[in-house]
Parts: structure tokens; sequence; C-alpha cells
């Protein structure tokens, strides 16, 4: 009889999910509640001499520093001396949660279909995406929770999109970048992902503006870069496109 050869089982993936208008739309309401506290914030550092910062200097701080940092809170801290602590407390004092968030039904069941370990990672302050995630009943579905305070790099905060921040997570969790798929709704940090050879899974169906401010609208066809792997509208389609994402990371 001829020897049965055993077929390898494929590697899983571990699953890196950012939070805020990739698990919930946090454009519908959240994001306008932080934008607001965010103004006023920069308006009282910006504001000198008894004169108010004009909206127009706000608005210049908001875009360039997440234009030039990839936060706006780190070039807040470069050039301003902001504390982050305070900043992160202040922008993200939105009260009660309940009546803002809004999010699909059935995401439990999406991470559970879904093979491997899931790490939150998320740009947003730990107080505040606890409760989020929380709310959406999803913590006992991440192994991890990594949240902004926890992402300094040699004492220096480093959110996405990071690579020193994202090399250390990986060599943390001893898992290889290719064995690695980023969901994210913000290109910029899928594109850093992507560029250490993580994959990289676009969410596009809560998107609203291409900016912080809320001035520059989406195009009206949103391409699909060449480092994304898969784009979806949303996280629910995941299952439906896993043979691919297993595949690309299984022939890395």
């Amino acid at each position: 009889m001829p020897r049965t050869v055993a077929t390898p089982l494929p590697r899983a993936p571990v699953w890196l999910f950012d939070l805020d208008n990739t698990l919930h739309d946090a454009s519908h309401a959240i994001f306008p509640a932080i934008s607001a506290n965010m103004n006023t914030y920069i308006a009282r550092v910006l504001s000198q001499n008894g004169e108010a910062a004009t909206q127009a200097m706000i608005d210049a701080a908001r875009v360039g520093y997440w234009k030039r940092y990839g936060a706006t809170l780190l070039g807040m801290m470069r050039h301003h001396q902001v504390c982050p602590t305070d900043f992160l407390r202040e922008t993200h004092d939105i009260g009660p949660l309940a009546a803002l968030l809004r999010f699909e039904r059935g995401l439990g069941r999406l991470l559970r279909r879904l093979p491997g370990r899931k790490i939150l990672l998320t740009n947003a302050p730990n107080s505040y995406s606890t409760e989020i995630v929380r709310r959406l009943k999803l913590h006992n579905h991440f192994s991890h929770h990594v949240a902004i305070e926890h992402m300094h790099v040699h004492r220096q905060l480093r959110p996405k999109p990071s690579k020193l921040m994202l090399r250390r997570l990986l060599r943390k969790h001893g898992v290889a970048a290719q064995r690695c798929i980023l969901v994210e709704d913000t290109l910029a940090n899928l594109r850093t992902a992507r560029q250490l050879g993580v994959r990289t899974v676009w969410v596009t169906q809560y998107l609203r503006m291409s900016d912080p401010i809320g001035t520059a609208p989406l195009p009206r066809t949103l391409k699909c870069p060449g480092y994304v792997n898969v784009k979806v509208k949303s996280v629910r389609q995941l299952p439906a496109r896993l043979s691919r994402l297993r595949q690309s990371i299984n022939h890395s």
C-alpha cells in the first residue's frame, strides 16, 4: 500500500484589530464629540497673551500634526509640551457611551469564526477602549488589549503607524509579521504594516471624511491601494475572504 503523507496544517493567523471605525461606527457620534473636545483643548493651548486661537489655527495644527506625525497628539507633545495623559483624558471625556455607540450585531460570532489569536490594537486610550469593547461584548475575544498608553518604544510614545512599535509588538508576542493580519480603516496604518510584511484588510463602511477635522470628503470611489491585501465594507465579510488571506500567509 502506498504510504500516506500527512498534509501539514495551515498556520493560524494572528489578527490585529483596530477599534474605532473598524469594529463600531465612531463617525456617527463618538468622533464628532471627541473632535469638539480636541478643538477646545488645542484652542486653549494655542491661545497666548489673551489672544484667542482662531479656528484656522486650530485646524492647521490638527491636520498638520496628523499628517506629519500620524497623530495630532504627537505634534502637541513635541511642539507645545502637552501632557499626553491630560490630552487623552480631556478629549475622550464625552459622557455615557451607550447613547453614542453604533455597531453591527453578531461581532462576537464573527470573531469566534476566525481562527487564531486576536489582539486589539488601538490608538485610543485604555479607559475609553475598554469601555467600548465591554459594551460591544467583545472583551473575551481578545487575548491582549493594546491601547495607546502601551505604545512606548525607548520611553517615547509611538502609536500607529509606527513601525518601531509594531516590530516591538510582534517580538513581544513571538509572531512573525507574515503570520499577522491587520484589520483597519486607516490607510496610513495599513501601509506601514504592509511594509513590514503584515497582511492588511481595509474596512471602509464607517469612513466619512479624509481628514480629522471633517473638511475633506472621501472620493466617490474608494480605490484599493496596492498595499491592501483585501478590501471589505464590513468586518462581517472577513470569513468569506479568509481563504484568500490565509493562502497569502501560507505562501509568504
